[in-house]
């Protein structure tokens, strides 16, 4: 059955909706809500709302998420994938540090993936943060990363998580095991956030 088409143009002009996504717009800046803050630039970017404006939220979401890092990270609190604040949070981090790795800005983006690493609350994310940081590490450059390393077939539309590279083409653990100096040479950058404990 084929969805029904939504009529943008008819959208932009409905005044319900118009209210709807300014009263979600004030309840993003004054929650300062990351998660508020994806939906939303989804809406917008569904309608196709201005370059500016959507650069006006990303700029909040990103702004924001590395707000909430800095004080996660001194008061040595983690990310739970469970609580949809902190996802987003997480989320938000990570698609920089992705962007950062594709404008190869390797030494920003090995940084990102290192700190999710250490502070994201999940096994399987912990471990795929640091396939990314050692991949970084090894030289492989973003395009090399997708290609050879991601298994971007596996992504599941209905995890929460799937805006997070975490399959790859080996499993996680013969990764980590090939990578093992710089999983070494990673957990070693990483014992200054637990020697500020």
């Amino acid at each position: 059955m084929q969805e029904p088409q939504i009529d943008i143009e008819a959208l932009k002009k409905d005044e319900n909706f118009i209210n709807d996504l300014k009263k979600l717009e004030l309840e993003m800046i004054n929650e300062k809500s990351i998660d508020k803050g994806y939906r939303l630039l989804g809406t917008k970017l569904a309608i196709e709302a201005s370059e500016d404006d959507i650069n006006d939220i990303f700029t909040f979401i990103v702004n924001q998420a590395f707000d909430v890092l800095a004080e996660n990270l001194t008061k040595h609190k983690g990310f739970s994938i469970q609580d949809p604040e902190e996802l987003a949070t997480a989320r938000a981090i990570y698609e920089h540090g992705i962007q950062r790795y594709s404008e190869n800005d390797k030494k920003g983006a090995k940084e990102i993936f290192l700190v999710l690493h250490h502070t994201i609350e999940d096994n399987e994310l912990k471990d795929a943060m640091m396939i990314h940081a050692c991949a970084v590490m090894a030289g492989h450059n973003f395009d090399s990363f997708i290609e050879n390393l991601a298994d971007t077939d596996a992504i599941d539309e209905n995890d929460p998580t799937a805006f997070f590279i975490k399959s790859f083409k080996q499993p996680n653990d013969i990764l980590l095991t090939m990578f093992g100096k710089y999983v070494k040479q990673g957990e070693e950058e990483l014992k200054v956030l637990d020697e500020n404990k």
